[in-house]
């Protein structure tokens, strides 16, 4: 693939902090979140921490902190804790509530498909998504799983980056191949005769 038809992993990614994160051209931000995320994962899974606890010692902890300091600003003539306005502006709900609808209504698409339209290939692909998510679930805890797609986003970025000509070589192929297959798949599930949806009779 040339230079010409290469897409930017940094674009691909937003941008910003989380791109220079993820791609390690800001160091600290990828090394604390490789280490905060470690603790976490040494804590709750190997220490037996619970996790509600911790985040309720935590909060009485920073509690305090923040009360004492208060007090002794106002008695000593010295600077409140730099807390900023903590507030959640509308635009910002409205955009997380229009995103979440637009999966909600996938999701419910989906389901019509199986349900009413009697989609036999929207049914297996559900099934095996389905299975892959209870396999994956039953060789890890969710803990375990989230620290490990910690370490795979600080990693597969950076690699894709540094070797997306080599990479993409070897995407192309596989895509070929798995075109191929899903067609064969395609004309067998046409074979299969499939429940359709009844429609009222109209005089």
């Amino acid at each position: 693939m040339g230079e010409l038809g290469r897409i930017s992993v940094y674009d691909a990614l937003g941008g910003g902090a989380v791109a220079d994160t993820l791609l390690w051209r800001k160091c600290y931000g990828g090394v604390m979140l490789l280490i905060g995320s470690t603790v976490m994962w040494f804590l709750f899974e190997r220490a037996g921490y619970n996790f509600l606890a911790f985040v309720a010692n935590t909060l009485l902890l920073l509690v305090v902190i923040l009360f004492f300091w208060a007090k002794s600003a106002s008695l000593l003539n010295r600077p409140l804790p730099p807390i900023p306005d903590l507030d959640i502006s509308e635009e910002s709900v409205l955009v997380a509530a229009d995103e979440m609808r637009v999966w909600v209504n996938k999701g419910l698409a989906t389901l019509h498909e199986i349900a009413v339209d009697g989609n036999l290939r929207t049914l297996l692909l559900v099934a095996v998504g389905l299975w892959l998510v209870s396999f994956i679930g039953s060789l890890f805890n969710f803990l375990t799983l989230v620290y490990i797609g910690v370490l795979l986003s600080l990693s597969v970025p950076l690699l894709y980056d540094t070797f997306q000509p080599q990479i993409d070589e070897k995407l192309i192929v596989v895509h070929k191949n798995m075109s191929v297959v899903l067609k064969k798949v395609d004309l067998i599930l046409q074979n299969i005769p499939m429940s359709q949806k009844k429609q009222k009779k109209t005089e």
